[in-house]
């Protein structure tokens, strides 16, 4: 396995990036697994052509739930560092070699890429809005506090992944992880990143609507 390293990509209709993300991922690592978590396009069919594992839902569950059966696939591997990237093409997956480094050199059990730590932030306004809410929303709820709770590029020692225990299926699992860090006393280590910003990725993602439903859920999490 190159690098000891396995992606996960979780994607739900991206057949319009799905095959760039994944030959971008190709140059850090041979070990892909795409979530196919119940598209209605071609996501899955592109992905399984291109070389990547593709583990397929019937229906939608979400991002929780993608990210959890990408998780369980990746806990079958040996020795391995998991990685988390976004199926629209946000991150790049050239900085993945420096997100792992923390972890390789036990620094670290679980690294995350902030997009708020760059000091060239370009994160369109109403987002950076959204972004610093869910930072405090998080904070409040699990007690532990990140400059980027939403960020999709995260990196995961074995170790820490057999700790980590998700509930949620959308998109408040990001926060969860971050609770689930704080609970497990996982060494936590942020890195700046940047982000890409297109037309198609900034159509996906939070949204007002979105963010009310992820508050909620997070309350019902806590008090269940």
């Amino acid at each position: 396995m190159k690098n000891n390293i396995v992606i996960v990509i979780p994607a739900y209709n991206e057949e319009k990036t799905i095959r760039e993300v994944i030959e971008d991922a190709k140059k850090v690592t041979d070990e892909i697994i795409v979530v196919d978590d119940g598209s209605r396009d071609r996501t899955g069919e592109i992905a399984k052509s291109h070389g990547a594992q593709v583990y397929r839902h019937l229906i939608n569950l979400g991002l929780g739930g993608a990210l959890k059966t990408g998780f369980a696939a990746s806990l079958k591997k040996d020795d391995f560092i998991v990685v988390t990237l976004d199926a629209d093409g946000q991150h790049e997956a050239s900085v993945v070699s420096k997100l792992v480094e923390p972890i390789k050199n036990g620094e670290a059990d679980v690294v995350i890429g902030s997009r708020l730590l760059n000091e060239n932030v370009k994160m369109p306004f109403i987002r950076l809005i959204f972004n610093h809410l869910a930072n405090l929303i998080t904070f409040l709820f699990y007690g532990l506090f990140v400059s980027d709770s939403q960020s999709g590029l995260r990196a995961f020692s074995r170790y820490a992944l057999e700790k980590i225990k998700l509930k949620g299926l959308k998109m408040e699992v990001s926060s969860e992880i971050i609770g689930e860090i704080k609970r497990n006393n996982l060494s936590l280590k942020e890195i700046p990143i940047r982000a890409i910003y297109t037309d198609y990725s900034l159509s996906k993602g939070q949204n007002f609507w979105l963010g009310i439903k992820t508050f909620f859920r997070i309350l019902i999490d806590k008090m269940t």
